[in-house]
């Protein structure tokens, strides 16, 4: 008998609260969370990434989420997801590869959390755009309603209302 899992990826610009919501929703459930696949492979790298990092750090986070959701029982909330390597990689270098194109596609989500650039922006080594968050989470917008993608956008200073947008929204 297969479980029905509720697959929410959280995603959004840089320094928007996706780490800290959905680990704050998989707590509040009971259940599980997937990090960000690219913050290991970024740290491990010993050198600036490159284009052809990211079709390798999409297929690291597939395997991830895969791996993952055997262990969820009611909901799994997904930290990054290829809608997000597709964006980037589309706005830093002007093209996405098939393979990350073909996932984000296929990949079947319950929803899309978007998160809103209210929050100032924080500093992390591995973060690289704090002046183009706005004109990012526009794009995020546009693809997600591009590809009728199930979506809904939270916002908030503080991280109980940005989950209580979600809980209200997964009932």
């Amino acid at each position: 008998m297969s479980k029905m899992v509720k697959e929410i990826v959280i995603t959004g610009p840089e320094s928007t609260g996706k780490s800290t919501l959905a680990e704050n929703l998989a707590g509040y459930y009971k259940d599980i969370w997937v990090p960000e696949y690219a913050r290991t492979y970024l740290r491990e790298l010993g050198r600036p990434y490159r284009k052809g990092d990211l079709t390798k750090i999409a297929k690291g986070q597939w395997s991830l989420q895969k791996q993952y959701l055997k262990k969820a029982k009611r909901f799994i909330f997904y930290d990054t997801s290829m809608l997000i390597i597709k964006v980037w990689s589309t706005y830093k270098y002007g093209t996405c590869t098939k393979w990350i194109e073909e996932h984000f596609k296929k990949q079947k989500v319950d929803l899309y959390v978007l998160t809103k650039t209210d929050l100032p922006w924080e500093y992390d080594p591995l973060r690289e755009n704090p002046d183009d968050r706005d004109k990012l989470f526009e794009i995020y917008k546009e693809e997600l309603t591009k590809y009728d993608k199930p979506f809904i956008e939270v916002g908030g200073l503080m991280p109980e209302e940005r989950m209580r947008g979600v809980i209200d929204a997964l009932g």
